[in-house]
């Protein structure tokens, strides 16, 4: 079990450090060949669109073997990225642009794949802790791939940074390989039914899967909606230059990789609906935290933020594996990164728009949003709980 473990926080190593790096320098290259900010920022969203996609593409991980899909998705990647090894001028961003929409389907695939497999290598005890460390490896590459992926650009070119991605991809394929799968694979003649309708069903059908899943839903979008406002907390409010964003950015690393080294003992403790809870909440104090007049606690907000976005996501996804039959993991997992990820494509827009009323009203509103949402989402007390089980009704399927 070690041995499985130890090699999946080496796939989020490589695959963090491998796709950190290359989105970042997709904008840069395409900034260069075109001279357009919008047209830069579009290579972005051509990473995050596919998810919306998600409950769809997880149906394919239902209906083949895992472990030589998610392989083969991992070689078709290496693949389309050294496509951009032809880009030569203005002429050829359109390559960019494919391969980086290449690269978010691939991730919603992969990222859904691996969700499935780790059951199948793990115990449920090891679940908790092996996503933290997964967590905390993939943050800790944040704080290193961009600069040196960037580094490489302005040194050889998109060129270099092109091979350098592709080798990862092909390196976690062959990581893929030397799992040891301990658990009999799902039936994959089980009956084809709709993808979102399965996934949604499921996630939402039992409670201890649906409140973390909407707890992480909330805090991602969240995170989103204040990107603007925190922007311009540093700015107008603070006054203070520009490069003092990547100050909080490193903070909130920092944040998230301790996160990510204390949710799985949280976890085996509160399980993933408290764990869930308190992410959350930590999450919101994070943002409350910035609307204060001083930089130092700017700062420590950004710490706490970084800390509890993490858990929160952990818990939906710790939830998922341990509460999902083996047959639908595929999908239902593809699923809830949808409805984690997704409406980020409508806060952030709605964050941009909500900062012309000021800095703080947004992150204010972001935070009355995730208390709202534990409100609803807390536990009942033990004693309604007692009653509830005395009338024989099970309250983690309510």
């Amino acid at each position: 079990m070690r041995r499985n473990a130890a090699l999946f926080v080496a796939i989020s190593l490589l695959s963090g450090f491998g796709s950190s790096a290359m989105t970042l320098v997709a904008g840069i290259w395409i900034l260069d060949l075109t001279g357009s900010t919008s047209l830069a920022a579009l290579a972005g969203l051509c990473v995050y669109a596919p998810v919306l996609a998600g409950p769809w593409l997880g149906g394919l991980l239902d209906r083949a073997p895992r472990r030589p899909l998610v392989i083969a998705v991992n070689l078709l990647l290496a693949a389309a990225l050294l496509a951009l090894l032809a880009v030569r001028g203005p002429g050829q961003t359109w390559l960019v642009f494919a391969v980086s929409c290449a690269y978010g389907v691939s991730y919603v695939l992969i990222d859904a794949g691996e969700s499935a497999l780790l059951p199948s290598a793990l115990s449920p005890t090891e679940l908790g802790d092996v996503n933290g460390w997964r967590s905390s490896a993939q943050e800790g590459t944040k704080l290193v791939a961009p600069l040196a992926g960037a580094g490489l650009y302005a040194w050889q070119g998109g060129h270099a940074v092109v091979v350098l991605s592709a080798a990862t991809p092909v390196l976690v394929a062959a990581l893929y390989a030397a799992v040891r799968l301990n658990r009999t694979p799902p039936d994959h003649s089980a009956p084809r039914r709709d993808g979102l309708r399965t996934g949604l069903s499921v996630l939402f059908g039992q409670r201890v899967t649906r409140i973390p899943v909407t707890l992480a839903a909330v805090s991602i979008a969240m995170s989103g909606f204040t990107t603007a406002a925190i922007y311009s907390v540093v700015v107008t409010q603070l006054r203070l230059p520009t490069t003092f964003l990547g100050v909080l950015a490193s903070a909130q690393g920092a944040g998230s990789v301790l996160g990510g080294l204390l949710v799985g003992r949280l976890l085996a403790r509160r399980g993933p609906v408290g764990v869930g809870v308190a992410g959350t909440l930590l999450f919101a104090l994070g943002l409350l935290a910035r609307c204060l007049p001083w930089w130092p606690v700017t700062i420590a907000g950004a710490l706490v933020a970084g800390v509890g976005l993490p858990w929160t996501l952990v818990a939906a996804v710790t939830a998922v594996q341990t509460h999902t039959p083996s047959a639908l993991l595929g999908r239902v997992s593809a699923t809830a990164n949808t409805v984690m990820f997704g409406p980020l494509v409508v806060a952030i827009p709605l964050g941009a728009a909500a900062v012309h009323l000021g800095a703080r009203p947004p992150l204010v509103a972001a935070v009355a949003t995730c208390l709202a949402a534990v409100a609803v989402a807390h536990p009942r007390p033990p004693a309604l709980r007692n009653t509830r089980r005395t009338a024989g009704r099970d309250p983690a399927t309510d």
